[in-house]
This record gives structure tokens, sequence and C-alpha cells, in this order.
């Protein structure tokens, strides 16, 4: 039982390792960020831009951050705003696509 009342430096809410992560947590804010806007302006038809712009950032950055993550904290939220971002992503590409009509 000695190990089990050893003191623990630090502990982050987002590194299981103990090491800090800060490009990953910053991905995966981002990632989160951008997913959660994709997904509340998805619920609008004329927002098609919006939605459809931020998601797609929303995936290349969870994509990336999902390559280089370290922890199964930073993976989970990781998947949560790919998952936003891609359902944002597509109904925004439904509703008009990423240029709306700019191009032709």
């Amino acid at each position: 039982m000695a190990q089990a009342m050893r003191s623990q430096p630090s502990i982050s809410l987002l590194a299981t390792d103990g090491k800090p992560h800060p490009l990953q947590d910053v991905l995966m804010a981002v990632t989160l960020v951008f997913g959660a806007v994709a997904c509340i302006t998805a619920f609008w038809d004329n927002l098609h831009l919006l939605t459809s712009w931020t998601g797609l950032i929303g995936i290349l950055t969870g994509a990336y951050g999902q390559f280089i993550s370290a922890t199964t904290r930073e993976r989970f939220a990781l998947i949560i705003g790919l998952g936003a971002s891609g359902l944002g992503f597509y109904l925004g590409m439904a509703h008009g696509g990423l240029f709306g009509g700019w191009l032709g």
C-alpha cells in the first residue's frame, strides 16, 4: 500500500502520463469548438457556408490531433469533436456547400 500513498506532483486533466501536451491540448480545444459551432449552425439552412467551413476545419484539425495525440483522454475528446465537425460539415454540404453558388 505504500505506492497508494505516494504523492503525485501534478496531474493534468488532459494528460494521463503526467507530461504536458500543449499542442495536443490546443488541437483538441480547437476541434471541439469548431465541432460545436458546426453542429449548432447546421440547424439553419442559410448558414451553410459557416457550417461547412467550420466543419471542414474541425475535421482537419481533429485528424492531425489524432495523428499526434499521446493520451486516451485527448483521443476521446478529439473523436467527439471530429464527430460533431463531420455532422456539421455534411449537413452544410447538403444545404449548399462550401461556396454556396459563388463559383457557378
